[in-house]
Protein backbone atom coordinates (compact mmCIF):
# COMPACT_ATOMS: atom_id res chain seq x y z
CA UNK A 1 0.00 0.00 0.00
CA UNK A 2 1.67 3.53 -0.68
CA UNK A 3 0.62 6.04 2.40
CA UNK A 4 1.47 8.85 3.98
CA UNK A 5 1.14 9.28 7.80
CA UNK A 6 1.68 11.58 10.25
CA UNK A 7 3.33 10.80 13.13
CA UNK A 8 2.69 14.70 14.70
CA UNK A 9 1.05 17.74 13.42
CA UNK A 10 2.75 20.03 15.82
CA UNK A 11 4.06 23.58 14.75
CA UNK A 12 5.28 26.17 16.71
CA UNK A 13 7.35 26.31 19.84
CA UNK A 14 3.99 26.43 22.77
CA UNK A 15 2.06 23.46 20.72
CA UNK A 16 4.90 21.30 20.36
CA UNK A 17 6.58 22.10 24.05
CA UNK A 18 3.29 21.18 25.78
CA UNK A 19 2.67 18.30 22.75
CA UNK A 20 -0.74 19.61 22.06
CA UNK A 21 0.12 18.05 19.06
CA UNK A 22 2.87 15.67 18.43
CA UNK A 23 5.70 16.64 16.68
CA UNK A 24 6.13 13.23 14.96
CA UNK A 25 6.90 14.42 11.43
CA UNK A 26 5.42 12.48 8.30
CA UNK A 27 6.30 9.44 6.80
CA UNK A 28 6.29 8.32 3.05
CA UNK A 29 5.73 5.04 2.16
CA UNK A 30 5.47 4.84 -2.35
CA UNK A 31 6.24 2.24 -4.34
CA UNK A 32 8.43 0.43 -1.25
CA UNK A 33 10.72 3.16 -0.98
CA UNK A 34 10.24 5.26 3.15
CA UNK A 35 11.61 8.50 3.79
CA UNK A 36 11.04 9.81 7.05
CA UNK A 37 10.35 13.87 7.10
CA UNK A 38 10.98 16.44 9.57
CA UNK A 39 11.73 14.05 12.66
CA UNK A 40 10.64 16.90 15.86
CA UNK A 41 10.98 15.18 19.20
CA UNK A 42 9.09 11.98 19.68
CA UNK A 43 9.26 10.77 16.46
CA UNK A 44 11.12 7.88 17.31
CA UNK A 45 8.18 6.82 20.08
CA UNK A 46 5.49 7.79 17.78
CA UNK A 47 6.74 5.53 14.56
CA UNK A 48 7.48 2.68 17.20
CA UNK A 49 3.81 3.18 18.60
CA UNK A 50 2.47 3.62 15.36
CA UNK A 51 -0.48 0.77 14.44
CA UNK A 52 0.26 -1.02 12.45
CA UNK A 53 4.44 -0.12 13.86
CA UNK A 54 6.45 1.53 11.15
CA UNK A 55 9.69 -0.09 10.67
CA UNK A 56 12.51 2.43 10.97
CA UNK A 57 14.93 0.14 10.08
CA UNK A 58 13.58 -0.57 6.79
CA UNK A 59 13.51 3.33 6.29
CA UNK A 60 15.49 4.25 3.26
CA UNK A 61 15.62 8.00 3.33
CA UNK A 62 15.33 10.80 6.32
CA UNK A 63 14.58 14.27 4.93
CA UNK A 64 15.30 17.08 7.63
CA UNK A 65 13.94 20.59 5.81
CA UNK A 66 15.87 22.50 8.50
CA UNK A 67 17.94 22.94 11.39
CA UNK A 68 15.29 24.10 14.14
CA UNK A 69 14.64 21.80 16.70
CA UNK A 70 10.70 20.71 16.09
CA UNK A 71 11.99 19.65 12.56
CA UNK A 72 15.26 17.79 13.29
CA UNK A 73 15.17 17.14 17.02
CA UNK A 74 15.40 13.55 16.87
CA UNK A 75 17.26 13.28 13.77
CA UNK A 76 20.18 11.40 15.31
CA UNK A 77 18.49 8.96 16.76
CA UNK A 78 16.19 7.85 14.13
CA UNK A 79 19.73 7.08 12.36
CA UNK A 80 20.87 5.02 14.97
CA UNK A 81 17.12 3.04 14.41
CA UNK A 82 17.25 2.62 10.71
CA UNK A 83 21.32 1.68 10.95
CA UNK A 84 20.14 -1.24 13.70
CA UNK A 85 22.43 1.18 15.75
CA UNK A 86 25.32 1.63 13.48
CA UNK A 87 25.77 -1.66 12.69
CA UNK A 88 24.57 -1.78 9.37
CA UNK A 89 25.56 1.03 7.43
CA UNK A 90 22.92 1.57 5.41
CA UNK A 91 20.32 4.60 4.12
CA UNK A 92 20.19 8.30 2.70
CA UNK A 93 19.92 11.76 5.00
CA UNK A 94 19.03 14.55 3.12
CA UNK A 95 19.28 18.37 4.43
CA UNK A 96 20.71 21.17 4.04
CA UNK A 97 24.24 21.93 4.84
CA UNK A 98 23.56 24.55 7.86
CA UNK A 99 21.90 21.49 9.59
CA UNK A 100 25.75 20.00 9.54
CA UNK A 101 27.54 22.51 10.93
CA UNK A 102 27.93 25.62 13.06
CA UNK A 103 26.71 23.96 14.98
CA UNK A 104 25.35 20.42 13.62
CA UNK A 105 21.50 19.31 14.64
CA UNK A 106 23.15 15.86 13.19
CA UNK A 107 26.06 15.05 14.64
CA UNK A 108 29.18 13.37 12.62
CA UNK A 109 28.62 10.22 14.56
CA UNK A 110 25.23 9.60 12.99
CA UNK A 111 25.93 10.72 10.11
CA UNK A 112 29.00 7.99 9.98
CA UNK A 113 26.54 5.49 9.98
CA UNK A 114 25.03 6.36 6.74
CA UNK A 115 25.53 4.80 3.12
CA UNK A 116 24.77 8.39 1.68
CA UNK A 117 24.70 12.02 2.68
CA UNK A 118 23.06 14.23 0.68
CA UNK A 119 23.13 18.60 1.10
CA UNK A 120 20.23 19.78 -0.62
CA UNK A 121 20.18 22.71 -2.48
CA UNK A 122 17.70 24.72 -4.75
CA UNK A 123 16.52 23.35 -8.28
CA UNK A 124 18.33 20.23 -7.67
CA UNK A 125 16.96 16.56 -8.27
CA UNK A 126 17.67 13.43 -6.06
CA UNK A 127 16.78 9.92 -6.33
CA UNK A 128 15.94 7.20 -3.32
CA UNK A 129 14.99 4.09 -5.26
CA UNK A 130 11.71 4.65 -6.68
CA UNK A 131 11.35 8.40 -5.80
CA UNK A 132 12.74 11.34 -7.46
CA UNK A 133 12.98 13.79 -4.87
CA UNK A 134 13.06 17.60 -6.84
CA UNK A 135 14.02 20.76 -4.54
CA UNK A 136 12.30 23.30 -6.52
CA UNK A 137 13.14 26.53 -4.47
CA UNK A 138 14.73 27.64 -0.87
CA UNK A 139 11.98 29.23 1.55
CA UNK A 140 12.05 32.23 3.45
CA UNK A 141 12.86 31.34 6.78
CA UNK A 142 15.41 31.95 9.27
CA UNK A 143 17.45 29.38 8.24
CA UNK A 144 18.42 27.49 5.14
CA UNK A 145 14.78 25.47 4.53
CA UNK A 146 13.75 23.57 1.57
CA UNK A 147 10.54 21.55 0.55
CA UNK A 148 10.27 18.92 -1.95
CA UNK A 149 8.29 16.99 -4.98
CA UNK A 150 7.81 13.58 -4.89
CA UNK A 151 7.47 11.71 -8.23
CA UNK A 152 7.40 8.09 -8.61
CA UNK A 153 5.68 5.62 -11.09
CA UNK A 154 1.89 5.47 -10.79
CA UNK A 155 1.49 7.55 -8.01
CA UNK A 156 0.25 11.46 -8.37
CA UNK A 157 3.19 13.86 -7.49
CA UNK A 158 3.21 15.00 -3.33
CA UNK A 159 4.89 18.29 -2.08
CA UNK A 160 5.65 19.69 1.10
CA UNK A 161 6.14 22.97 1.28
CA UNK A 162 8.06 23.82 4.92
CA UNK A 163 8.45 26.96 7.43
CA UNK A 164 8.84 30.40 5.66
CA UNK A 165 7.29 33.07 4.76
CA UNK A 166 5.21 33.88 1.68
CA UNK A 167 6.41 35.09 -1.18
CA UNK A 168 4.76 34.50 -4.63
CA UNK A 169 7.32 32.07 -6.09
CA UNK A 170 6.37 29.48 -4.39
CA UNK A 171 3.28 29.24 -6.61
CA UNK A 172 5.03 28.16 -9.93
CA UNK A 173 7.96 26.66 -8.45
CA UNK A 174 5.45 24.11 -6.68
CA UNK A 175 3.10 24.41 -9.91
CA UNK A 176 1.37 21.05 -11.15
CA UNK A 177 1.64 19.15 -7.86
CA UNK A 178 -1.16 17.09 -7.33
CA UNK A 179 -1.04 16.29 -3.41
CA UNK A 180 0.06 19.42 -1.71
CA UNK A 181 0.96 19.09 2.11
CA UNK A 182 1.92 23.09 3.82
CA UNK A 183 2.96 23.91 7.03
CA UNK A 184 0.36 26.44 8.25
CA UNK A 185 1.54 27.65 11.49
CA UNK A 186 -1.09 31.12 12.27
CA UNK A 187 -4.71 31.59 11.60
CA UNK A 188 -3.76 35.21 10.46
CA UNK A 189 -0.86 36.69 9.03
CA UNK A 190 1.81 37.83 11.19
CA UNK A 191 4.17 40.13 9.47
CA UNK A 192 8.05 39.63 10.04
CA UNK A 193 7.65 36.24 11.74
CA UNK A 194 8.65 33.36 9.12
CA UNK A 195 5.90 31.06 9.16
CA UNK A 196 2.78 30.77 6.86
CA UNK A 197 -0.89 32.07 7.95
CA UNK A 198 -4.41 30.04 6.68
CA UNK A 199 -4.95 33.04 4.20
CA UNK A 200 -1.53 32.98 2.87
CA UNK A 201 -1.70 29.06 2.55
CA UNK A 202 -4.88 28.86 0.73
CA UNK A 203 -3.34 31.67 -1.94
CA UNK A 204 -0.56 29.61 -2.33
CA UNK A 205 -2.91 26.67 -2.49
CA UNK A 206 -5.49 28.36 -4.86
CA UNK A 207 -2.67 29.05 -7.16
CA UNK A 208 -1.20 25.60 -6.65
CA UNK A 209 -4.65 23.76 -7.89
CA UNK A 210 -3.97 20.34 -6.67
CA UNK A 211 -6.48 18.22 -6.11
CA UNK A 212 -6.08 17.36 -2.57
CA UNK A 213 -4.27 19.95 0.19
CA UNK A 214 -3.18 18.58 3.63
CA UNK A 215 -2.61 21.29 6.54
CA UNK A 216 -0.33 20.58 9.06
CA UNK A 217 2.12 22.15 11.12
CA UNK A 218 -0.53 24.02 13.46
CA UNK A 219 -0.16 26.66 16.15
CA UNK A 220 -2.11 27.80 19.01
CA UNK A 221 -4.21 29.97 16.92
CA UNK A 222 -4.80 27.36 14.44
CA UNK A 223 -5.89 24.95 17.26
CA UNK A 224 -8.12 27.57 19.02
CA UNK A 225 -9.84 27.98 15.32
CA UNK A 226 -10.14 24.72 14.93
CA UNK A 227 -9.37 24.31 11.72
CA UNK A 228 -10.89 21.04 10.94
CA UNK A 229 -13.87 21.94 11.88
CA UNK A 230 -13.32 24.83 8.74
CA UNK A 231 -12.05 22.56 5.99
CA UNK A 232 -14.93 21.32 4.36
CA UNK A 233 -16.29 25.07 3.76
CA UNK A 234 -12.58 25.93 2.21
CA UNK A 235 -13.30 22.58 -0.06
CA UNK A 236 -16.66 23.86 -1.11
CA UNK A 237 -15.08 27.40 -1.39
CA UNK A 238 -12.09 26.15 -4.12
CA UNK A 239 -13.93 22.64 -5.76
CA UNK A 240 -9.59 21.41 -3.99
CA UNK A 241 -10.05 18.61 -0.96
CA UNK A 242 -8.77 20.28 2.17
CA UNK A 243 -8.09 18.53 4.53
CA UNK A 244 -6.19 19.35 8.31
CA UNK A 245 -4.00 16.56 9.33
CA UNK A 246 -4.54 14.92 12.59
CA UNK A 247 -1.71 13.12 14.43
CA UNK A 248 -1.66 9.34 13.25
CA UNK A 249 -3.79 10.06 10.39
CA UNK A 250 -3.11 7.99 7.39
CA UNK A 251 -3.39 9.33 3.78
CA UNK A 252 -3.32 6.11 0.89
CA UNK A 253 -2.52 7.47 -2.44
Amino acid sequence: MNFIKFLGTAGARFVMIQQLRASGGIWFELNDTRMLVDPGPGSLVRANKSRPPLKLSHLDALFVSHKHIDHSNDANVIIEAMTDGGFNKRGTLMCPGEALENPPVIFPYAVAMLENVIKISASAQYQVKELKIRIPIRMHHQTETYGFVLESKNIPSIAYIPDTEFFPEIIPAYASSEIVIINVVFAQPRPGIMHLSLPEAMEIITGIKPKKAILTHFGMTMLKEKIWEKTKKLTEQTSIDIIAASDGMTVEI
